[in-house]
């Protein structure tokens, strides 16, 4: 990588760090149900990072587990924002993989529901310790888990992805941004 790819790609990092930071302490929008939390465009930024590289994803993930502690958000929650790194970087792997992965709408769907059950997935392995025989019934237990974590973390990820999609398409004009991006001008081609 050039130092003019480098000085971007560094720019674009610290932007969108400063963004994930940002938006669990400002948001308007925060509705929390026991162990879930749904944060307005929370995963925007970590997504946003997934057509950059695996190395910004992940930082940005940290900076967005940063934002959710510095706002006071509960151990649980900040610890959720934390399991985020995996997702991210597993998506932006796949992503430098699979060059033709948003040639398709088809593709793209797989892939939105594939980067949501994974994140599904480390938010309830993160959530389980935290309720596992605090004294509720088992219903209650898998309702929290499997329910508010599990099925709202896929829904809120999906949405949030096509949030994504949009702002990176709008943000992908300028031909700098092609330039460090690893989905280059397949998604933008395809679907102008």
């Amino acid at each position: 990588m050039n130092t003019h790819k480098k000085i971007l790609t560094m720019t674009l990092s610290a932007l969108l760090i400063a963004v994930g930071v940002v938006i669990p302490m400002i948001s308007p929008i925060k509705i929390a149900i026991g162990p879930m939390s749904f944060t307005l465009a929370s995963h925007v930024a970590i997504m946003i990072g997934l057509f950059v590289s695996p190395n910004v994803s992940i930082a940005v993930a940290l900076g967005t587990t940063l934002g959710f502690y510095l706002a006071g958000f509960p151990d649980v929650v900040v610890l959720r924002a934390l399991s985020h790194i995996v997702w991210a970087f597993v998506g932006a792997t796949y992503i430098q993989n699979h060059a033709d992965l948003f040639k398709s709408p088809v593709k793209t769907l797989g892939f939105n529901f594939f980067i949501a059950l994974i994140h599904a997935i480390g938010e309830m392995i993160v959530v389980i310790p935290f309720y596992y025989g605090a004294g509720m019934d088992i219903q209650a237990f898998c309702y929290m888990v499997f329910g508010l974590v599990g099925v709202g973390t896929i829904i809120h990820s999906a949405v949030d992805f096509v949030v994504s999609l949009v702002v990176w398409k709008a943000l992908s004009q300028s031909t700098n941004l092609c330039n460090i991006s690893n989905v280059k001008k397949i998604y933008l081609t395809k679907n102008a």
